[in-house]
């Protein structure tokens, strides 16, 4: 048990990605404002939409986990979700690239997740 209980807090690859990209690109749009360097400004403005990007990506091929409970074998932010790839249920994500779930679909359990080494 996690100091959270059972609870999956969404450690992923694409989570930790963009967290990295965003935090450098504050710190590069901190330094910039610091140094009156506009273009330091800029750059780290690039980086944070990049970050943006880059997790809608890795989301949407499989490194993101859906929002809600998960059971525990699938916390590792090192299994991919196979059921990507159909969308998930509420997520905004999924929704602007168009994959939208039916009620059917909801309902069907989504296929166990595969870990990086087969």
């Amino acid at each position: 048990m996690s100091a959270h209980g059972d609870v999956d807090l969404g450690h992923t690859l694409a989570g930790w990605t963009g967290t990295a990209l965003a935090g450098l690109g504050a710190a590069v749009t901190g330094a910039g404002m610091c140094l009156d360097r506009t273009w330091a400004l800029w750059l780290g403005a690039a980086l944070v939409v990049l970050a943006a990007a880059t997790t809608w990506a890795l989301h949407l091929t499989g490194w993101g986990k859906p929002s809600g409970p998960r059971p525990a074998d699938q916390w590792d932010w090192r299994v991919r979700d196979t059921g990507a790839r159909h969308g998930h249920p509420d997520c905004l994500g999924c929704r602007l690239a168009g994959r939208r779930l039916t009620a059917t679909a909801r309902t069907r359990p989504h296929p166990e997740p595969s870990p990086i080494h087969p």
